[in-house]
């Protein structure tokens, strides 16, 4: 008599079934159409073939427009894209196609790489494969048959994989009719149900395994979805995503350029470093009365990171510092600071604190270095060098819930004054590498995972909250706060971190209302993270279109002849003591002329003045994106723009006090 094997199903329901039934029966025996839709199980959440025999537990049924066949409609393009490029250029070794974000590759060993012309042909034949509709089968072979057929077929880059597989795995062999390739699987049912909203998108050169030691192979990348409009949506995103990018805006409006020289920091331009420091002025404004602002050292000796464990942790992202010269006998090692921390500890630690001081929140727009591969590096997005809007709060263990919850507001109104209103708050839990002991960990842990709840309570469902498992920093849990930009990309921006474990390693105490020395909580917050990437977010959010008050050039007066250049003289000079940031453009050209290339640079205001705007002392202004123009008396246009040029943290002071004298 054989076996039974017991399924959960996801409405609680327990059915009995033979053993060897596959995920494809149990659909059948559910319903034929279920059956029909079905490419593949899950059995306590691990995703697995539909011609799997089942095995007890809890049992889905995934279909095509289950989120979770996304990753299977990428693996098999991969290998029909494979296919595809070995029947248009027999002899082509394949070697590995994983799927990643957004898509999937694949990579080649051929003897003239492709081009991008070469991409058409491939999506053709990829169509002609996947209208075969041939089935996914899956052999298991030996070793020694693997390698022996591959070396057979020429592909001896699949013969060293083979090798490199450790002993006592299953070597898996996934058919696609007569096509065939070593893979770990899962798959769907077949090539069919691919379906046809796919693209490849690039190719490039990779070396095999990474190492510029091995040969080049050529990449080719490409990307897939369910449906057809999820793929036009990515497209249009992507095409949307390169007009914005912030290294061409940047170059068009004269803000910042990076060189070989210096790679991974940021050269900055008049126009950008005056974006950057109305940035960093804004901030200092919104942490005026409640933090001290401190500036700790670039360069500290390398004990005091081996005391915060960032040697241990993290040495291979920092710069490492000794003397030049033989003639000096300070043979110490030093780093350049990847991170504020251990500096903000030793300014608590100096001078004796009392509990009645507590809470002390330090801040710094620290200048920090940190180590990323060339290949990383991403214009501001991704630097080696940049400024972190970073604090630390000192408190007691009792005001440690109260004191994130006060950063939680601080976050969320400085991501809306930017305009970010779509924010996301996830707690990050120990990863498996940490310092500290559980009890520490589990307190910090607890006290988080109430205050992520008041957030959600308090926003009335507006914010939305979630717990990533495991991706907590090496000494404590963090938030991670995830903002929502205008084409709807998700940037990580902001941190709160509780860390019982660094004013331990440090020895940091202060007198409770006891006389007894007690060691403080310690909470790392951030907002904008990167000063430098913030703002790069901010210009592909806007295209460029910057908020006036963000802006570093507000307007320019340009005159349509040279008979208004005194009157435009006049109109800059009372826009500068209006306190907006004005340049004048007088010049023997054309109006449209001079309108166009001022758009080009992202001017977001031009006042045009001709003789007649002189004569009623009047303007003309012309807004960056719109053709329309609005003429208004001189001193309404001032004041309407000396109003939209106020940052909304000032404008909201002024109407306060208005309100109060009122």
């Amino acid at each position: 008599m054989s076996q039974s094997v017991s399924l959960t199903f996801p409405d609680g329901s327990v059915r009995s079934y033979d053993a060897g039934t596959t995920g494809r029966d149990v659909a059948e025996s559910i319903s034929k159409s279920l059956a029909k839709k079905a490419v593949a199980i899950a059995i306590d959440g691990n995703v697995r073939d539909l011609s799997d025999p089942v095995t007890p537990g809890a049992i889905e049924i995934i279909t095509r427009n289950d989120g979770r066949a996304l990753e299977l409609i990428r693996h098999d393009a991969a290998h029909v894209m494979a296919e595809a490029v070995q029947e248009l250029w027999p002899g082509t070794q394949v070697t590995i196609g994983p799927v990643i974000e957004n898509g999937f590759y694949y990579d080649f060993a051929k003897n003239e790489p492709f081009t991008p012309d070469d991409l058409p042909v491939i999506e053709k034949k990829m169509r002609e494969i996947i209208q075969r509709n041939a089935p996914f089968t899956k052999q298991v072979w030996s070793r020694e048959k693997a390698k022996e057929v591959f070396a057979a077929k020429g592909e001896q880059y699949k013969v060293e994989l083979v090798d490199a597989i450790p002993e006592g795995q299953d070597l898996k062999i996934y058919y696609q009719g007569d096509w065939f390739d070593l893979c770990r699987g899962p798959h769907m049912a077949s090539t069919g149900q691919i379906g046809n909203a796919f693209k490849l998108m690039k190719v490039a050169g990779a070396y095999w395994r990474g190492d510029s030691n091995n040969p080049m192979l050529t990449r080719i990348y490409g990307t897939a979805f369910a449906e057809q409009a999820d793929l036009d949506n990515y497209l249009h995103v992507l095409a949307e995503a390169e007009k914005r990018d912030h290294r061409r805006l940047g170059r068009e409006m004269d803000l910042f350029h990076f060189q070989e020289e210096g790679p991974g920091v940021v050269f900055w331009h008049g126009k950008g470093w005056r974006m950057f420091q109305t940035l960093v002025s804004y901030m200092r404004r919104r942490l005026a009365g409640d933090y001290q602002e401190v500036n700790a050292p670039q360069v500290l000796d390398k004990s005091l990171w081996e005391t915060s464990g960032h040697w241990g942790w993290y040495r291979d992202n920092m710069f490492k510092v000794t003397v030049a010269g033989d003639d000096t006998d300070d043979d110490r090692v030093f780093a350049l600071k990847p991170m504020n921390c251990p500096g903000h500890i030793q300014i608590f630690k100096h001078g004796l604190k009392s509990y009645r001081e507590l809470p002390i929140r330090l801040a710094e727009f620290g200048n920090v270095h940190r180590y990323e591969p060339s290949g990383a590096l991403h214009g501001l997005m991704r630097v080696r060098g940049f400024t972190q809007d970073d604090a630390h709060i000192f408190c007691t263990d009792e005001q440690m819930a109260a004191e994130c919850l006060k950063i939680n507001d601080l976050i969320l109104s400085v991501y809306e004054d930017f305009g970010f209103e779509e924010v996301v708050v996830k707690l990050s839990t120990r990863p498996d590498k940490r310092v500290g002991s559980d009890e520490l960990w589990d307190r910090a842990e607890s006290v988080m995972l109430d205050v992520l709840k008041t957030i959600e309570a308090q926003s009335g469902g507006r914010i939305k909250t979630g717990i990533l498992p495991g991706e907590g920093a090496f000494y404590g849990p963090k938030f991670e706060y995830t903002l929502k930009d205008a084409i709807g990309r998700e940037w990580q921006c902001g941190t709160t971190q509780v860390d019982f474990n660094l004013p331990e390693r440090f020895g940091a105490f202060y007198i409770d209302q006891h006389s007894e020395k007690t060691q403080p909580v310690m909470i790392h917050r951030a907002i904008c993270g990167s000063m430098e990437r913030f703002l790069g977010i901010l210009i592909e959010n806007y295209a460029g279109h910057m908020p006036l008050w963000v802006s570093p050039l507000q307007v320019v007066v340009a005159t349509i002849t040279s008979e208004a250049d005194g009157y435009g003289a006049e109109v800059a000079e009372a826009l500068r003591e209006a306190g907006l940031n004005v340049e004048t453009d007088f010049r023997n050209e054309k109006i449209n002329y001079k309108i166009r290339e001022h758009s080009v640079t992202k001017v977001p205001v031009i006042i045009v003045c001709g003789k007649k705007e002189a004569e009623e002392r009047s303007v003309n202004i012309r807004r960056l994106g719109s053709q329309a123009q609005t003429s208004m008396p001189l001193d309404e246009a001032i004041a309407a723009l000396e109003l939209e040029a106020t940052p909304p943290d000032v404008r909201r002071k002024a109407e306060a006090k208005k309100a109060k004298a009122a």
